[in-house]
Parts: C-alpha cells; sequence; structure tokens
C-alpha cells in the first residue's frame, strides 16, 4: 500500500505570509519633504508649491471674486501720485501736511522690501495718530531682524492704545537670486537664514468684521504671499499693495518708503496710491489737487452686490 502524505499545518508566521501573497508595494515612496529635498538639491520648499501663479485655481468663484475686486477697486482709484523727498525731510513734509493742509490717510503704508530702511526713526517722531483717519489702518514691511525691533515698539503702551496690532502679512522670495532676498544683517553664522519679510497690519480706532463691511472686506485675500514669475523687478511686488486694496475699502492711501532703493530697484507709482520716497519715478504730488480728486471720488469704494455675494463671510453667531 502506497504512503499518502499528509500536508502539514503552516505555522502562524507561515499564515500570514501565505495571506499577503499578492500584495504590491509601490515602486516609488511619494512625501512632500521638501525641507529634506533642500539639502540635497539646495532647492527652496516655495519654489514647488504649485499654486503660485494663481492661488484660487480650481476655485471659480473666487477667481469671480478677485477679478470683480480688481476692477471695482481699479474704478474708484486716484491716478498714480508721487512724491519726492528725501529721508531727512520726511518727517517735516508730513508734518506739513497734517498741520497746514489738513491730510489725513486711511491707509498707510511704510517700508518696502529693502534692508536699509529707517523704519524705527520715522515711528518715533511722526505724529501717526494724526496722520491717519479713526478708523484707519497701518501696514509696517520690514525683514525679520528688523520687525523684532518694530515688535518691542509696538507692544509699548503708548502705541498699543493708539495702535492695535490685528494681523501680521507674510511674503516669500523664491531663493537667493530673488531681488526680493533681504540677505543676513545679523548673525552670519548662523544655520538657518531666516528670508521672509514680514508686516504687521494695525487698526486705529474701532473696526468689527461682522459690522462694518463697508469698512473692510476680509477673506478677500491671503496672509501668505510668494514671489511670483510676473512679480516686476523693484522695491515694492504689486502683491503687497493689493493686500491692502483688498482688505480695506478705503480710496485715500499713502505709501512711504524710508530708503534708498537705487536704478536696480525703482519704484513705481501705483493708481490709488500717493508714494513718497527719495528715489520715487514721478514727483507731481500736490495737497490741493489730491484733495479734490478724492472729493469727486469718494472717501470709500462702494459696495457691489456680485462681491458681497462671493465674498467668504465669518459665520454669525447665534445668540
Amino acid at each position: 500500500m502506497s504512503q499518502v502524505e499528509i500536508p502539514q499545518r503552516k505555522s502562524n508566521d507561515q499564515a500570514r505570509t501565505t495571506k499577503h501573497v499578492n500584495f504590491k508595494p509601490m515602486r516609488e515612496l511619494y512625501n512632500n519633504d521638501y525641507s529634506n529635498n533642500y539639502i540635497h538639491t539646495n532647492s527652496y520648499p516655495q519654489k514647488h508649491v504649485t499654486n503660485i501663479e494663481n492661488t484660487v485655481d480650481g476655485y471659480p468663484k473666487l477667481q469671480k471674486l478677485f477679478q470683480e475686486k480688481s476692477k471695482q477697486v481699479a474704478n474708484y482709484a486716484t491716478k498714480p501720485y508721487g512724491c519726492k523727498v528725501d529721508i531727512d525731510e520726511m518727517v517735516p513734509t508730513l508734518n506739513k501736511w497734517i498741520q497746514h493742509d489738513n491730510i489725513t490717510f486711511d491707509v498707510v503704508m511704510i517700508g518696502c522690501l529693502t534692508d536699509n530702511q529707517f523704519i524705527y526713526p520715522l515711528l518715533t517722531q511722526l505724529p501717526l495718530d494724526k496722520l491717519i483717519s479713526k478708523p484707519g489702518f497701518l501696514f509696517i514691511w520690514a525683514s525679520v531682524q528688523k520687525i523684532n525691533e518694530l515688535s518691542r515698539l509696538l507692544n509699548n503702551e503708548i502705541w498699543a492704545k493708539k495702535f492695535r496690532r490685528s494681523e501680521e502679512l507674510i511674503f516669500v522670495p523664491v531663493d537667493k537670486n530673488s531681488p526680493f532676498y533681504p540677505g543676513l544683517d545679523g548673525d552670519e553664522s548662523a544655520i538657518l537664514e531666516k528670508m521672509q519679510w514680514h508686516c504687521w497690519m494695525c487698526i486705529t480706532g474701532t473696526v468689527r468684521r461682522s459690522t462694518d463691511g463697508h469698512l473692510i472686506h476680509c477673506n478677500v485675500d491671503t496672509d501668505l504671499s510668494i514671489e511670483t514669475n510676473e512679480t516686476e523687478n523693484g522695491a515694492v511686488p504689486s502683491h503687497l499693495y493689493k493686500i491692502a486694496e483688498n482688505f480695506s475699502t478705503a480710496t485715500r492711501r499713502l505709501h512711504i518708503i524710508p530708503a534708498r532703493t537705487g536704478f536696480e530697484t525703482p519704484v513705481r507709482l501705483r493708481p490709488g496710491w500717493v508714494v513718497m520716497s527719495p528715489d520715487v519715478m514721478m514727483n507731481n504730488f500736490t495737497p490741493k489737487k489730491y484733495k479734490n480728486e478724492i472729493t469727486n471720488i469718494g472717501y470709500n469704494v462702494p459696495l457691489k452686490n456680485e462681491i458681497e455675494m462671493l465674498r467668504p463671510k465669518s459665520p454669525v453667531s447665534k445668540t
């Protein structure tokens, strides 16, 4: 009689191996560790963000919102004004506007994307609370090293009473070859380089998101912006202006650049803004002409139903 081979019982380990015999591992492991990628390739993580050129790509309603908002701002903008003033003459000139010409602005932006700025002396010597209306908005742009110094000033009790720090905005250049790369003016032996630019947005007076839609348009833009291929070489990327224009509906806007920028990084004019700089490309500002144009345009960009329907809003609390 022939022998019959009885199959042996498999162990647990063998059973588990047999059970997953059809499993096929992925040929390539995908991850988003671009910090590790930078170590090996010297390519900065921000260069790999896919929607830099169009931040609302794939969101048709937001694209429509951006288009309508841009048209509305352009329709109610003054012509571009430039005021060419040396750095030492900025404080006396602004004091003359306040005291003699009785000019105030609703939006004031100070600083640009260059390191050699004298922002601190300007903030401590200029009566900004009289230059900016109430309610009003103050945007201060500086590199990481200088924003820490400005933060100590803004935390001062006297300053805190006049200007309430509300938002922090950030602009990031794509690499060291960018004209907006700040460089290192601190410890050159540091392992990590802080290349981003920061902006403190402060509010004067009382503004509430839920009830003051005629003064502010929240959620129309983002707090973070990255340099794009379309960004012109200059001291101020256009997106810095767009952030202020999208947030506030005010038409009286002033930009003070307390720095020499030179011909390589020119200061360009922008519709709806008065740009004060020692290197501004045109000097065409007169208080009387400006006040007359503001009177004709109005102090605020009027509301538009289509924009209000598209604009994301904070949820209304149920009481």
